[in-house]
């Protein structure tokens, strides 16, 4: 029998079959890879996400500019703004004390979250006791 693979018409069923199989054996190592290059995407996604969680400051020295930073070296000054992004302003607003101080001139709370700021950073100057 001689088989014409040009002509799809002169295929016989048996070929026919093959030919289906080697698409779908094809169709499957595609999907495979797009599945794998998904779930690789996807990895990074999360280490630049988790990465840019890690050490975040939204509001720093010059958003809050009616606190001094200026004695703090630059991890000090870092170590504060990281606690002042993080605390919880107590008003109820749902703001973290930096984003209050900087933003919300009308919070009855600001000038006691400026304080509250001023601790931090004098805490952050105080030498941290050896584990």
């Amino acid at each position: 029998m001689v088989l014409n693979l040009k002509h799809p018409s002169t295929y016989t069923g048996e070929v026919k079959k093959a030919l289906k199989g080697n698409q779908e054996r094809r169709q499957a190592a595609r999907r495979l890879k797009l599945v794998k290059w998904m779930g690789a995407l996807a990895v990074g996604a999360l280490v630049v996400y988790g990465l840019s969680q890690m050490s975040y400051v939204a509001y720093g020295e010059a958003d809050i500019a009616v606190v001094d930073f200026s004695s703090l070296s630059r991890s000090e000054k870092r170590t504060a703004l990281e606690a002042a992004n993080r605390a919880r302003c107590t008003c109820g607003c749902g703001m973290t004390l930096a984003q209050c101080v900087a933003t919300d001139s009308t919070c009855p709370l600001r000038d006691g979250n400026i304080v509250k700021i001023n601790t931090m950073v004098e805490q952050a100057r105080e030498p941290q006791p050896a584990p």
